[in-house]
Order: C-alpha cells, then sequence, then structure tokens
C-alpha cells in the first residue's frame, strides 16, 4: 500500500532545478559513503574466502577424514544454496533490527543521478563506487588461497581447520564496524521518517542537491508503491519490456556460472594434477597466480567499462573464455595422464590463467553492473534478488557435479562442455545486448520499454 504522509510528517521536498543540477560545480568527493562502503564489502571478502577456502582444506580433509569425492561435491557447493536464505529477500521491507537496515544502505541506493537526459557526475556515480567494490569478494577468493599454501606445510589434522579458523579475523572486524553505520534512507521514508531519510543523506552525499534528489527518487518509488511485491509482479505480468529485462538479467547470471568459472576457483589443484602438476605445495602455489590473476583482472574491468563500453567488454570477455577453455579442453584430451610433463603443465596453467583474467574482465563483474542498470529502479530489489538467486544455484549446481562430470565425461569433456556454453554467451551477448554506457535511467526505460 502506497505510503500516506500524516500532517506532522516532513513535506516532500521541490524537485530541484535541472539546469541547476546539471551546471553546479563538482563538489569534493564526500568520503564517509567510502568509508560505508569499504565496510559493506567486507562481507563479500568473507563470501569469497569462505566458498574458495574450500580448493586446497579439500585435500587435507580428504587425507583427514577420508572423505569421498561425492561429499566433496556436496562440502563445496552447498555453501551456495543455502546461502539464498539470506541472498534473496523479494519480500517487501518489513520493520527490521537496526543492524538489518544498515546492511541495506549501499545496494539500496539509485543507481543514476539524471540532469537532462545524461547521467550527473558519472566519473563517481554509485555504480562506479559498486563496480569498484566487485574486487573484494575476488580479494576474499586470493585471501583464501594464500591461507591454503600457507597452512599446507602443518599436519593434515591441524591444517584444514586453521584455514577455516582464520576467516574468522574480518567477521570481528565487520561485527564492530557495522555498529557505526547509519540506516537505510529507503527504509527509513517507508516507515515515514522522512527527516531522518534527509539526515541520512545528507550525512551520505556528495552535495546537499544530490541529497535533495536521491530523497524525491526514494520518495517517487515509495509513495508510488513500487517496492511492493505484488506490484512488481504485476509489471512482470503485464509489460513486455519488465519480461525482456528480467529474463536478460536472469540469462546473464546463469552464463556467468555455467560457463565453469567455479570449477576452476574451486577444483584448480584437482585440474592441475590431471594435467600433470604432482606437487601439493606447486598446485597450492598456482592457486594463489589463480587468485592473483582474478582479483588483478577487476582493476582492469574498472578502467575500462566506462571507456569501452560494457558490450564490447562482454564480447571479449566470453569470446575469450570460450578459446581458452577449448585450449585446456584440447591439452587435457591430447595429454591425459601425462606426468612430471613441463610443458604441458605450463600450457594449461597459462589457458587456466587466461580463462580467469577473460572471465573478471567481462562477465564476472559486468553481469552485476549490466543487471543494475537496466532493471527499473521501481523493480530493482525483487530483480536483483532473482538474479542473486540465479546465480547462487548455477554455482551450487556447477559446484556439486564438477567430480561427477568429469568423471563421466572425462575432464576434457568437461571443459569441451564449459566451452560450449561460454560460446553460446557470446551469441547471447551479441544478439540480445545493447549498449548502456553513458545512459540514463530515462535513457534505459525507453530503451527496453519498461516505463
Amino acid at each position: 500500500m502506497a505510503h500516506q504522509p500524516r500532517d506532522d510528517e516532513t513535506p516532500l521536498l521541490a524537485k530541484p532545478d535541472a539546469a541547476a543540477l546539471a551546471t553546479a560545480p563538482a563538489a569534493r568527493r564526500n568520503k564517509y559513503p567510502f568509508f560505508c562502503a569499504v565496510l559493506a564489502s567486507m562481507t563479500s571478502v568473507l563470501t569469497g574466502y569462505n566458498v574458495a577456502v574450500m580448493s586446497g582444506a579439500q585435500i587435507f580433509m580428504a587425507e583427514d577424514l577420508g572423505i569421498s569425492d561425492a561429499q566433496v561435491e556436496v562440502l563445496l557447493g552447498v555453501i551456495n544454496i543455502y546461502s539464498l536464505a539470506g541472498g534473496v529477500d523479494l519480500r517487501p521491507p518489513q520493520p527490521a533490527p537496526h543492524h538489518r537496515a544498515r546492511q541495506r544502505l549501499l545496494p539500496r541506493r539509485p543507481a543514476r543521478h539524471g540532469a537532462g537526459g545524461r547521467v550527473r557526475r558519472a566519473h563517481g556515480g554509485p555504480l562506479r563506487r559498486r563496480r569498484r567494490f566487485r574486487i573484494f569478494i575476488n580479494t576474499g577468493v586470493m585471501l583464501s588461497y594464500v591461507s591454503n599454501l600457507a597452512f599446507s606445510g602443518l599436519p593434515a589434522h591441524l591444517s584444514w581447520r586453521v584455514m577455516f579458523a582464520a576467516g574468522v579475523v574480518p567477521t570481528v572486524f565487520l561485527a564492530a564496524g557495522v555498529l557505526t553505520m547509519p540506516e537505510s534512507p529507503r527504509w527509513l521514508a517507508m516507515k515515514g521518517r522522512v527527516a531522518e531519510a534527509k539526515a541520512v543523506l545528507d550525512r551520505t552525499s556528495d552535495t546537499l542537491a544530490e541529497a535533495e534528489q536521491r530523497l524525491l527518487e526514494i520518495e517517487a518509488v515509495v509513495s508510488s508503491g513500487g517496492r511492493s511485491g505484488g506490484g512488481a509482479w504485476k509489471e512482470v505480468a503485464t509489460k513486455a519490456g519488465v519480461r525482456r529485462v528480467l529474463a536478460i538479467v536472469l540469462t546473464l547470471q546463469f552464463f556467468q556460472q555455467s560457463s565453469g568459472i567455479d570449477s576452476v576457483v574451486l577444483y584448480g589443484p584437482r585440474v592441475l594434477a590431471m594435467a600433470g602438476v604432482t606437487s601439493n605445495t606447486l598446485l597450492l602455489s598456482l592457486n594463489v597466480l589463480f587468485g592473483v590473476a582474478k582479483a588483478g583482472s577487476i582493476l582492469i574491468a574498472m578502467a575500462l567499462a566506462d571507456r569501452v563500453g560494457r558490450r564490447p567488454l562482454l564480447l571479449a570477455s566470453t569470446g575469450g573464455m570460450a578459446a581458452s577453455l577449448l585450449v585446456l579442453g584440447s591439452l587435457l584430451a591430447a595429454f591425459a595422464g601425462a606426468r612430471d610433463d613441463a610443458a604441458v603443465a605450463a600450457a594449461s596453467v597459462a589457458a587456466v590463467v587466461a580463462f580467469v583474467v577473460a572471465f573478471s574482465v567481462g562477465l564476472g563483474p559486468l553481469a552485476w553492473v549490466y543487471s543494475s542498470e537496466i532493471l527499473p529502479l521501481r523493480l530493482r530489489g525483487q530483480g536483483a534478488g532473482l538474479g542473486t538467486a540465479m546465480n547462487r544455484v548455477m554455482s551450487g549446481v556447477v559446484t556439486m557435479t564438477f567430480i561427477s562430470l568429469y568423471q563421466a565425461i572425462t575432464m576434457a569433456g568437461a571443459f569441451y562442455l564449459y566451452a560450449a556454453v561460454a560460446a553460446a554467451s557470446f551469441v547471447f551477448v551479441y544478439a540480445c545486448l545493447p549498449e548502456t554506457r553513458g545512459r540514463s535511467l530515462e535513457d534505459m526505460e525507453e530503451l527496453f520499454h519498461t516505463k
């Protein structure tokens, strides 16, 4: 039900003059949202660490506990399934504990600020901040690989336990830091606490004009009932443009995970062992190399996304993924079972690094960015929730079937399959995704017919 302001509530602000916003001088960047973003992004570090630490820990768990391959698949994939409970929330917000509302500050921020049809302050908009902090989850992955290597010299019954225990350290800092974060302005506005919402926006915006514009956007969504679940699903049922956008979001997330990235992230040592690498220390060292390549490539994506555009990066990414997976599959097919063949091992490592880099400069981060840009603001919560669900489900499916898959069709066959999926994603990007760089929310609604 649309929010009806009471007589004693703060009235809606008058709409700021568009010309004034467009010609206003650039303000000094507000560092407080940066602090909040870094703090919130620590959850991504934990996610990356907790998911990827099993890559090396499984070696020592098998030695210590004698777990089977089927149990390894379950252990590696189950975190993606039960994370759905916390990662997907399609319900209209209810009165929530203070810490829960705080967590919503950054993800719920409006994606763009438009004036005269162009993106205002594109060099520092919230979408760019979100892209910047996609590197945190990859930092968590890299740290897990470092942990695997650092504690691999301990006895087997201790090594994997210490690898998991190390993940407690950032959790302590996150628990303390979250107490300093403000309430979500959108949550406050939905509860009728407009003055408090305005105070938070004043604190987290670069200028007062920006804070007023963001409050207007929030009030427009709240007053129209756009956050209600029933209204969102009615639009999906009745508007072809909305269905198209939702289909694009779900398909992007499907391809991001079904192309096999988690098979490399979580089973890298197994893949390289099949390519002839026999030393556990070397396997775990190469895993660190993969982590560095994955995290470093996000920086390239950050630098290029607003210069060359989303579509060229996605095409280069999916094409590079297909080619590198095809090479890796061919190496495994031609030299399966080769032991201590340095040339085969080096070529396989190069193919894996190429795949990781290709994924991380395009499809990895831009699937999230593109989805956020094309979803209408009033449907962003529901659309993002469904996209997250697709991503986690497909990650769980790939992770929990990889060993069974390569045992059934060989390791080479598994990577040929992933190469075919990556090739299909290239076709999807080429045929279905228009360029979104530099477009305002209004442009997006015209482009996808979601008004």
